[in-house]
């Protein structure tokens, strides 16, 4: 499967990166009433850091900016689990097919991609303020500069006549 299928299922709910409960089951070709059967039956592999149900405001307020999430699920009364990169690994473990276990590569593949990216575009960002700092330091200077070289043209100018200047080059 595709990373960026997997990245586009990846969602941010309370400032983490998660995945839920429907678009596990989908990526691991199971029901989802399976996939929170089996969490269900090995909730003490899932602590509050792995796997969380959202609110119904959280669901309500995600539904309201979010187009990917499938019809069918926007008006279930069940609300979703979402899962933590650690919970997403801990699944594996429960579901133990063999589709799980590859799927569960790919998925990690994915959060570590994602996290790289995230890296890299800090570091981005910083090299950018960076440069912009050289280039406001350098326009002082330059200013500083044009600001010196306009004083001594008009001291120059103002104590010689333009006639009355030494001339340099080629004298006739």
């Amino acid at each position: 499967m595709k990373l960026l299928v997997i990245q586009n299922k990846i969602y941010e709910v309370r400032s983490q990166k998660i995945m839920f409960d429907f678009d596990l089951a989908e990526l691991y070709e199971v029901e989802t009433r399976a996939l929170k059967q089996a969490v269900k039956r090995n909730i003490e592999s899932f602590p509050k850091d792995f796997m969380f149900q959202l609110a119904k405001k959280e669901w309500i307020e995600l539904l309201a900016i979010d187009n990917n999430i499938p019809e069918n699920l926007k008006y279930s009364p069940a609300l979703p689990f979402a899962f933590t990169e650690h919970g997403v690994t801990m699944l594996a473990s429960v579901l133990k097919s063999k589709k799980a276990r590859k799927m569960n590569i790919a998925i990690v593949r994915a959060f570590i991609a994602m996290k790289k990216f995230a890296l890299h575009y800090k570091e981005l960002a910083n090299q950018v303020v960076e440069i912009r700092q050289r280039i406001g330091e350098h326009d002082v200077q330059l200013n500083q500069i044009y600001d010196a070289i306009e004083n001594l043209l008009d001291e120059t100018i103002e104590n010689k006549k333009w006639d009355e200047r030494e001339r340099i080059g080629f004298k006739k």
